[in-house]
């Protein structure tokens, strides 16, 4: 077994206090593992439909050295063609799998714009809420972060891209919306994460400023957490399939660590992982 994965041990088996804020105090890049439970997310859509398949992926994550595992049943694809998905069936994907990952002892996030949703995969023992709408779409969600006193990444997003704006002064802008709204709710700051949301709403030049200006985010004093794997900004540079994108998607994660992301949401969980180890071993060096 490499050094990049490690076992799971009973000390693993249950979810420490405050898991996030936990990690970051270890200073070092989190790594947050992607689990899609749905027929058509753009990358890889269906592949753990099947619950046995999406709890062993899970599994094989958390030993690749996933700190965290963020689970998400209905696509939120950044390309046409994406179908809103019912509450039911929401929660007919997530039930068979999101308890049994939460078994397996690494903090669970649940990546949902529904609040009742969310609610449910708290109560079965998920530590973390993902909005990719940064509680602008569900009015009952920041009342539901506040109440819970969980930690919340709030992701910017746009209905779609408009290359003619600043999307830095846009991201900006949405966030002042949502820490508004977080505020209102009660909802403790030092609880908050920011999403640039890369892909989301944006061109793929959008996508790679906000990485390269990823800096511009610091004055919020919030983690930031950058999810560039397999995006297709990357297919602009060089043409590729989502699953021929891994050595964009480190290139990218480990500028966006560079740049002061504290969280990078990946696909390939073993060799980001690898990537950024390497990456901190050869800076402390210097």
């Amino acid at each position: 077994m490499s050094t990049a994965r490690r076992s799971l041990s009973a000390a693993d088996s249950a979810a420490a206090p405050e898991p996030l804020r936990r990690l970051l105090a270890e200073h070092r890049p989190i790594v947050m593992g992607i689990l899609n439970v749905t027929p058509d997310s753009f990358s890889d859509g269906g592949e753990f439909q099947d619950p046995e398949r999406a709890i062993d992926h899970a599994r094989r994550m958390a030993e690749a050295g996933a700190d965290i595992i963020d689970i998400g049943a209905e696509s939120t694809r950044p390309y046409p063609g994406m179908q809103p998905v019912s509450l039911e069936e929401e929660m007919a994907r997530l039930a068979p799998v999101l308890p049994a990952v939460i078994k397996l002892g690494v903090p669970v996030s649940i990546d949902t714009i529904k609040a009742k949703v969310a609610a449910w995969a708290l109560d079965q023992g998920a530590a973390i809420l993902n909005d990719v709408w940064g509680l602008q779409r569900d009015p009952d969600m920041a009342a539901l972060v506040a109440a819970r006193g969980v930690p919340l990444v709030i992701m910017h997003n746009r209905d779609e891209a408009d290359p003619g704006i600043d999307i830095i002064a846009d991201i900006k802008a949405f966030f002042a919306r949502s820490l508004d709204i977080a505020a209102q709710a009660g909802i403790a700051e030092g609880a908050i994460v920011l999403d640039p949301g890369i892909g989301f709403g944006k061109t793929p030049e959008q996508s790679m400023t906000a990485i390269a200006r990823l800096d511009a985010l610091k004055g919020y004093g919030l983690p930031i957490l950058v999810g560039a794997s397999r995006k297709r900004f990357i297919n602009t540079v060089v043409a590729s399939e989502p699953a021929e994108r891994l050595p964009g998607s480190l290139a990218a994660h480990i500028l966006a660590v560079e740049n002061g992301a504290s969280i990078i949401r990946a696909h390939d969980v073993a060799e980001t992982v690898q990537a950024l180890r390497v990456h901190a071993a050869i800076r402390g060096a210097r």
